[in-house]
């Protein structure tokens, strides 16, 4: 593990959930009982772990209680950590770009302010730092000053940006992106896209035209379509995730915005239900605050001693 992934995974422990803890606080020194676990049950629900999960959760915890498994509280809050990892350990998968697909397209989607744009250039700079050549492509021409924040993010990173004027076609702009990354033999082409609410299905398929033209010049592309999900919408970014999945066909999910809430129980939620690969999250504004999403860092971010949550 570098320098930088072992900073990362830092962050993420001390800024997920900030906070009081919404599961340590309950187990400490306390008997276990039915009580303790309904308790339990209502903290995850309201953290947004969601009903699938957290029933998957709770039963296992209490065939472990009937067994005489657990002795103490101690050993609950250690049941409950096993069971959040065994729910989000399969997800656990960075991305990979297959080098022998010249230019990888990455499509980057989801709803306004989820931190797209941002989510590009921090994904840019990751994947610069691993000698990839990176090109983007500002496919979102309709919101205001989305071509410039983009610029803004191309130039701190040292990546070209292949832009249009406002309000052209966003398939035609990454079409002309595809062709120029395939001229300047650029390894990654990442295309940001206009956010839309995934109730809007003109947008939609919108997004599923883009997709369709890139297909033209490559058959296998897009080959990662990333959505981008705010942890602070709870049980809204699960819908979310399922409408994005049906226009389009998600590959994997990248988290914000996970140092403002108490409710980041929604990783666990979305892993639960469609088991599609996080490929990173993000804890803070900085270009460091994003990194490769770790099931266990996140776990013990969530289950941490209240008095370290704001360190």
């Amino acid at each position: 593990m570098t320098g930088a992934e072992d900073g990362f995974l830092a962050r993420l422990r001390a800024r997920v959930n900030r906070g009081a803890s919404w599961a340590l606080d309950l187990v400490a020194g306390r008997r276990i009982d039915a009580a303790l676990l309904e308790e339990l049950e209502t903290r995850l629900l309201t953290a947004d772990v969601g009903v699938e999960a957290t029933e998957t959760i709770l039963a296992g915890l209490r065939q472990k209680v009937a067994r005489a498994e657990l002795a103490d509280a101690k050993a609950l809050e250690s049941a409950l950590a096993d069971s959040l990892i065994e729910i989000l350990a399969p997800v656990e998968r960075p991305l990979v770009v297959d080098r022998s697909r010249k230019p990888f397209v990455i499509l980057v989607v989801g709803v306004n302010g989820a931190g797209k744009t941002t989510t590009i250039g921090k994904l840019a700079r990751l994947l610069k730092a691993e000698g990839l050549s990176v090109m983007l492509a500002a496919g979102d021409t309709f919101r205001a000053a989305a071509v410039e924040q983009l610029a803004v993010w191309g130039e701190r990173n040292g990546v070209p940006v292949i832009s249009q004027a406002a309000g052209a076609d966003p398939a035609a702009v990454v079409f002309d992106a595809l062709q120029a990354a395939r001229a300047r033999g650029a390894d990654v082409l990442i295309a940001d896209t206009a956010g839309r609410l995934h109730t809007q299905s003109h947008l939609m398929d919108e997004l599923a035209k883009i997709a369709r033209v890139v297909k033209r010049q490559d058959a296998a592309a897009p080959h990662e379509v990333l959505l981008v999900l705010d942890a602070g919408l709870g049980q809204n970014a699960v819908r979310q995730a399922e409408q994005f999945g049906e226009a389009i066909g998600v590959t994997g999910i990248v988290v914000t915005k996970l140092d403002g809430t108490a409710k980041g129980g929604v990783v666990i939620a979305i892993a639960r239900r469609f088991g599609l690969p996080i490929r990173f999250v993000g804890v803070g504004e900085q270009a460091e605050d994003f990194g490769i999403f770790n099931a266990r860092a996140y776990v013990e971010g969530l289950l941490r001693p209240a008095a370290a949550g704001n360190t």
